[in-house]
């Protein structure tokens, strides 16, 4: 999901949300739909009238959303409003386990390339019309057609067998070559490799099933007609008012139990300030909580903090001096307060932390340790002093004077990470007594810096980013981050010449093994084995873990802590307002 980040710049709006973005949201505690449990509600509530049964749940920070094709769709904004129409054929729980939703059970071929997906019986679009395997065939080599222009669909979609070929245009169609439809109840994909974290990126909307007779009526408008039909979600669109709201109401011919909420509304509020008044006025549901008022609104009996998949990091590049010495990058990452930081920086809002998989994540490591060997999260001062000492004697150098110049690139635009830098940099002055100097740009130029780095000498040799997870399986987090050839691996991790560049290269080998294992706790122990090294390696320094901050009105029952931001279609039929005064 979606406020990401990516280093290659030609993806970087697909699979990425700008950093600054995403902590501008954060900043302003952008919300969307997804809510949490509710402790503060009546011993005995009483469910509201089917009149009362009415959510409002603002859009932050944006005054419409980017687009409600789920063929495009990449932002936080816009996924909300694709879940509650559009469905796939499978997507994640609320524990972000694999769940089917349009298809009832899938198997594969022994040789794990051919996966075999059977519907579920009688399934239809909200307009009552049919959907059958040929919808959702043509719905997958629609997002990879390249006259739909989608950004996420080679990325999400890019294991099915000749994906590479219909976006070069050598062929015309998937259809009848790695997608096909033998009979209406069944889907069959064909991979171009083993990948156990298939299901897991099927899981992305750009696989979500279309209509294809409101694109043949509208074409690339659809999304203006959605009233008229095109998703299968638990929801239709009641009416879509650019620049102020979208209004929803329950899909009569959704195949689950309908939902209870009779409407849920979208307004857009371009300031998030406002939301949070108008949440303070009764006129929305939910609405962030800015940093200035997280002291006191933490008290509240509505407030919730969340644990989001999302970490910030730093990062060296292994070509450059003096981050080609592993030695030299451990006494920078032990030099490190997190909890400090945390605290005076984002002042408590965030989770200091040593993981690159995420609390929450499947495949989280609960024992991970830093560098040193210890969780400890304060930093171990001597322990860096004498690691950058034993580094300057790797390099001949008898002086921190000797260490080349250092600059710190990252985003600009964000206060707080203007303060965790100038933080980072007297931790490194005071401890270790080098001296870095901040490097702030601006986004797309931090991107381009980034991307230039790979393989280059020259590069920049430090800089700050965020990854937020797209799909619930540590693949995602490690060997898309760190393998061979991965465009994330900026950093040139294993492709360098540093001391123990071949370890490097065999964790490379353990994460792609761990790809195509399809035995589950297998490869979740090959994946935890291959974080601890990249931790030891430095290949992040992790930061801290982004927490969604927001309050929720006590009336609204049944809303599960989202670690996504999303809330799974199949949730809605649990949720409902309880009899409350209004106001």
């Amino acid at each position: 999901m979606i406020c990401k980040m990516n280093i290659d710049k030609m993806k970087c709006i697909n699979r990425s949300t700008p950093l600054v973005l995403c902590l501008l949201a954060l900043l302003l505690s952008s919300c969307d739909l997804f809510g949490g449990n509710n402790t503060n509600i009546p011993a005995k509530p009483v469910k509201a009238p089917a009149n009362q049964q009415v959510y409002v749940a603002p859009i932050l920070g944006a005054s419409d959303i980017t687009t409600f094709d789920p063929a495009l769709a990449y932002d936080t904004s816009s996924l909300s409003a694709v879940q509650m129409v559009f469905t796939g054929l499978v997507q994640i729980d609320d524990k972000f386990q694999i769940r089917p939703q349009l298809a009832q059970s899938w198997q594969q071929t022994p040789d794990g390339l051919t996966w075999i997906f059977h519907l579920k019986p009688h399934l239809k679009f909200s307009d009552g019309s049919p959907l059958t395997s040929a919808d959702v065939i043509y719905s997958i080599d629609r997002a990879l057609q390249p006259a739909t222009k989608s950004t996420v669909a080679p990325i999400y979609l890019d294991l099915i067998r000749d994906s590479e070929k219909l976006l070069g245009g050598r062929i015309q169609t998937l259809i009848n070559d790695s997608l096909m439809a033998p009979d209406p109840n069944t889907v069959v994909i064909q991979t171009k490799k083993r990948a156990a974290y298939f299901l897991a990126m099927l899981t992305y909307p750009c696989s979500y099933v279309v209509e294809k007779k409101l694109i043949d009526t509208f074409g690339a408008n659809f999304t203006d007609h959605l009233a008229l039909g095109g998703g299968a979600g638990p929801f239709r669109v009641l009416q879509y008012t650019h620049g102020k709201e979208i209004d929803f109401a329950p899909n009569p011919n959704y195949y689950h139990a309908l939902p209870q909420l009779q409407r849920v509304v979208f307004p857009f509020y371009p300031q998030a300030e406002a939301a949070y008044q108008a949440y303070q006025n009764g006129q929305v549901d939910m609405t962030g909580v800015p940093i200035a008022n997280f002291g006191t609104d933490q008290k509240r009996a509505d407030f919730h903090l969340v644990p989001q998949l999302w970490i910030n990091y730093y990062t060296m590049n292994y070509l450059v001096k003096p981050f080609d010495n592993i030695n030299i990058r451990e006494a920078f990452a032990l030099a490190i307060d997190k909890t400090a930081i945390a605290s005076t920086v984002w002042q408590g809002t965030v989770i200091p932390t040593n993981h690159i998989v995420p609390q929450g994540m499947p495949g989280y490591n609960a024992t991970l340790t830093g560098p040193d060997g210890t969780r400890t999260l304060k930093g171990n001062p001597d322990r860096a002093r004498a690691l950058l000492q034993k580094g300057l004697r790797d390099e001949g150098w008898s002086s921190v004077a000797q260490i080349p110049p250092i600059k710190l690139t990252y985003a600009t635009g964000v206060s707080n990470f203007d303060q965790e830098v100038k933080a980072l940099i007297g931790m490194w002055q005071s401890i270790l007594g080098v001296t870095v100097k901040a490097d702030p740009v601006d986004y797309n130029t931090l991107l381009d810096e980034v991307t230039a780095a790979t393989g280059n000498l020259q590069g920049i040799a430090f800089w700050g980013l965020a990854w937020v997870a797209e799909y619930a399986d540590p693949q995602d987090w490690l060997t898309r981050q760190f393998d061979r050839g991965a465009p994330n691996n900026s950093m040139n991790y294993g492709q360098n010449s540093s001391s123990n560049a071949s370890q490097q290269q065999a964790i490379q080998v353990q994460l792609e093994s761990a790809d195509a294992n399809f035995q589950e706790n297998a490869r979740i122990q090959v994946y935890q084995k291959a974080e601890q090294q990249l931790v030891n390696d430095v290949a992040w320094l992790p930061m801290e873990q982004v927490t969604n901050v927001y309050l929720l009105k006590p009336y609204v029952i049944g809303m599960v802590d989202n670690q996504q931001w999303l809330t799974p279609p199949d949730d809605w039929a649990n949720i409902y307002i309880v009899q409350h005064s209004l106001g």
